[in-house]
């Protein structure tokens, strides 16, 4: 073999391993069998950009900020409830002590009756009591001639009552108290039969 036979022999051999030219196949389109089809565009995956990231992490954090937000709001709006409710049970709780000294004061008010003076100074005291409790939610209430209701009215007795209903309230023992419309002590009374 000589040189110039190697030579040729490579030059056969590199211009097999070549791509195809091109402009050779006319149009300077590309061809491709069916194994070697491109992909469908669905089937493309397209690589997120910087921005769109940033976009997607962005709303990602602005979600977990809203639900935080309404979160707190919830959570205040039961602590307002919850405090509101603690300082009706503690204003219940006085009351509660304090009603037996309001109901021994008016029964000492009906036996002092005719002594003026010492009935100016019960009806005074009785009166501050009784403004001090409306201040804090606490009113109190005298069912006599309603329709007896065991939600609200204790009833101490049973009596028949020329020209009364029957089941309505004959006569009041002791005023019932309520809080914030709640009964804090029902009213003791005599119901007619």
């Amino acid at each position: 073999m000589t040189d110039e036979h190697v030579n040729v022999e490579a030059a056969e051999d590199f211009s097999a391993a070549a791509p195809p030219d091109p402009a050779a196949s006319g149009a300077g389109e590309t061809s491709f069998s069916d194994a070697e089809a491109p992909p469908a565009p669905s089937e493309v995956k397209a690589v997120p950009t910087e921005f769109e990231t940033l976009t997607a992490e962005r709303d990602k954090y602005l979600g977990l900020a809203q639900r935080a937000q309404a979160d707190f709001d919830n959570y205040r709006k039961r602590m307002a409830r919850e405090n509101a409710a603690a300082g009706d049970r503690g204003v219940a709780k006085l009351a509660k002590e304090l009603l037996p000294a309001l109901d021994h004061l008016e029964l000492a008010l009906k036996a002092a009756e005719g002594h003026e003076d010492v009935v100016k100074g019960f009806a005074m005291v009785a009166g501050e009591l009784q403004a001090a409790l409306g201040r804090v939610g606490i009113q109190s209430f005298s069912p006599q001639g309603e329709v007896f209701d065991p939600n609200e009215h204790e009833a101490m007795a049973q009596t028949p009552v020329e020209g009364a209903e029957p089941g309505t309230v004959a006569e009041v023992y002791q005023s019932g108290y309520r809080i914030n419309g709640a009964v804090l002590r029902p009213a003791r009374v005599v119901v007619v039969q």
